[in-house]
C-alpha cells in the first residue's frame, strides 16, 4: 500500500487532486480534518470524493492550532476538546480508522494539567467505544515531545499508539528514539525527507535521511500500513502530474528497501 497526503504542495480542486493522487497510482489518501474542526470536511463529504476515485483513506489529521487549549480548564479548552470528540465521531461515521493528533502546539507549551489529561483519558475511551485509532505525532523536544511521552507511557490502549514521522525525527535528534521504544504501538506513518535542520517535507532521498536503515527500523516494529508519504515541496517547474509520478517512485523505492510494508 502506498499513501499520499492529499494537499501535495498544488493548490488544486479536490476532486481534482484525488484524481490525480489515483492517476498517479496511489491507493490510500491522507486527509485533513481542518481548522474548522470538520466543516469544511463535512461540506465536502471528502472520504466520498477520494473513494471515487478507488482511493483508500490510510488517515485524518485533526488540527493543531488550537490544541494547547486542551489542557487548559478554560471556555476554549473544552471548545477544543468538544471539536475533538466531533471528529472521532466523524471518523466512526465516515469509516476512518486512525486520527493524527498533536499533544502540543509551539514550544511555550502550557503546564502538563489534570484537566488536560483527564481530556485525553475521555478522547481515548471515546476513541475504544468507536473503534477509531488515535495516534499521536511524534515531535521534536521543543515542540511538545514531553507531553507525548507522558501520553503514550500513562495510557496503555490498544486504541491508542502513535505517527512515526520521519521529518521532525530527523530534523532535531533530542527526543527518544520512538521505533525501538514502542515498537507495538506504530499506528501510522508520515515520511519526508530533510537535512538535519527544518522540517522541509522533501521527497524521500532529497535530504539526507539514510532511508535504508530508516525503514529497516520501521519493519521491526513489525508495522503493516501504508508506506505513507507527507511531501509537499516539488520543484517551481513541475507539473502536479510530474511531481506525483516521481513520489509514487520514492515511495516504491522505499517500498523496496523492505519486506513487511507491501
Amino acid at each position: 500500500m502506498l499513501a499520499i497526503y492529499d494537499y501535495f504542495g498544488y493548490d488544486l480542486a479536490y476532486d481534482e487532486s484525488c484524481r490525480l493522487i489515483a492517476q498517479a497510482g496511489f491507493s490510500h489518501v491522507m486527509m485533513w480534518y481542518g481548522d474548522d474542526f470538520g466543516l469544511e470536511f463535512r461540506a465536502a463529504n471528502r472520504p466520498a470524493q477520494a473513494r471515487a476515485h478507488g482511493l483508500a483513506i490510510e488517515n485524518i489529521h485533526a488540527p493543531f492550532d488550537e490544541v494547547n487549549h486542551i489542557w487548559e480548564d478554560t471556555p476554549d479548552g473544552q471548545r477544543v476538546f468538544a471539536g475533538y470528540l466531533q471528529m472521532l465521531n466523524d471518523c466512526a461515521a465516515y469509516d476512518i480508522s486512525t486520527v493524527v493528533m498533536h499533544a502540543t502546539r509551539r514550544p511555550e507549551g502550557p503546564p502538563v494539567s489534570e484537566i488536560g489529561l483527564a481530556r485525553w483519558a475521555k478522547l481515548i475511551t471515546r476513541a475504544e467505544q468507536l473503534g477509531v485509532n488515535i495516534a499521536i505525532e511524534n515531535m521534536r523536544q521543543d515542540y511538545g515531545l514531553s507531553y507525548a511521552e507522558l501520553l503514550l507511557e500513562r495510557f496503555d490502549s490498544p486504541r491508542f499508539g502513535f505517527c512515526f514521522d520521519s521529518g521532525h525525527y530527523h530534523a532535531r535528534r533530542r527526543e527518544v528514539d520512538w521505533l525501538t521504544r514502542w515498537p507495538a504501538r506504530l499506528m501510522a506513518l508520515h515520511l519526508h525527507d530533510n537535512h538535519g535542520v527544518d522540517d522541509e517535507h522533501l521527497l524521500p532521498g532529497d535530504g539526507t535521511i539514510d532511508w535504508p536503515v530508516l525503514m529497516r527500523q520501521i519493519e521491526q516494529t513489525g508495522y503493516i500500513g501504508a508506506v505513507a508519504l507527507e511531501v509537499c515541496t516539488a520543484p517551481a517547474d513541475m507539473t502536479a502530474e510530474e511531481f506525483l509520478a516521481l513520489a509514487y517512485g520514492r515511495g516504491m523505492e522505499l517500498k523496496g528497501l523492505q519486506n513487511v510494508l507491501v
